[in-house]
């Protein structure tokens, strides 16, 4: 049988590891694999295929329509009159928008986008018998594993 987990970096993996040693799991049974670091930023742009849930027409579209209704209702003393001024507004406004939420994304949130400082989790996978798996989960649980799983 074989379990995997996942640990972040940390003390806990070790701990877990050598807990399991001194229960009888041998090292040669004990495989960690570490993953690797995103090397490259994240896009901005999302694809069809792709997307990381964050848009940049949010604050662009509320913008537009208040700039539309503040336009049109100033367009009706101008000279081009209210459609006209709306639509310059909704421009006007959607342009605003998507600068805000371009400066947001590109200036202030930069550092977020590489993962948060988080670094790459360690899979861990033990060879054990089926009689050891329940004591080997709760040694991974009680030493804060992201995940376990077993495979008969």
């Amino acid at each position: 049988m074989q379990i995997f987990s996942t640990f972040e970096a940390t003390y806990y993996l070790e701990m877990a590891i050598s807990t399991l040693e001194k229960k009888g799991i041998k090292k040669e049974r004990i495989y960690a694999v570490p993953l690797d670091n995103r090397t490259e930023d994240r896009k901005l742009f999302d694809s069809l295929h792709r997307s990381d849930g964050t848009t940049l027409i949010d604050i662009g579209a509320a913008l537009a329509t208040a700039f539309s209704v503040i336009g049109a209702s100033i367009g009706f003393k101008l000279s081009w009159g209210p459609i006209y001024w709306g639509l310059i507004g909704a421009f006007i406004g959607f342009v605003l928008g998507l600068a805000i939420r371009l400066f947001i994304e590109l200036i202030v949130k930069k550092k977020s986008r590489r993962l948060n400082g988080k670094h790459s989790e360690i899979i861990l996978i033990i060879d054990c018998e089926e009689s050891q798996a329940e004591f080997i989960e709760d040694v991974l649980w009680s030493h804060f594993a992201l995940g376990v799983a077993k495979v008969k």
